[in-house]
């Protein structure tokens, strides 16, 4: 059964940049843009890459491992948009995170 649940506070995310966390028996990677949170698995569809370990810009990160750039407000493959990784909705209350997996 899906369900919110605590992934992170605000704090430990900050802008541009981003932290993988264990929920729901999922990695998933939190990105803060602007403020404004957003949640992927933490996967790289190419070779399984940790998507929270790339550099990040705007909403976009790129895996570490081959360059493959993934858009985290959608999953979307930057070149093949076909192409995806799961996403999951994210919910704020006070200071906390919260993920829905």
């Amino acid at each position: 059964m899906a369900g919110f649940v605590k992934a992170a506070r605000r704090g430990e995310i900050p802008e541009g940049g981003a932290k993988v966390v264990e929920a729901g028996g999922r990695t998933i990677a939190i990105f803060n843009a602007g403020g404004s949170f957003h949640a992927i698995d933490n996967s790289c569809r190419h070779l399984g890459g940790p998507l929270g370990a790339g550099e990040v810009y705007g909403t976009r990160v790129i895996c570490p491992w081959h360059g493959w750039e993934f858009d985290f407000t959608t999953g979307a493959n930057v070149d093949d948009p076909a192409m995806r990784v799961s996403c999951f909705a994210v919910r704020l209350e006070g200071d906390d995170v919260l993920v829905e997996v």
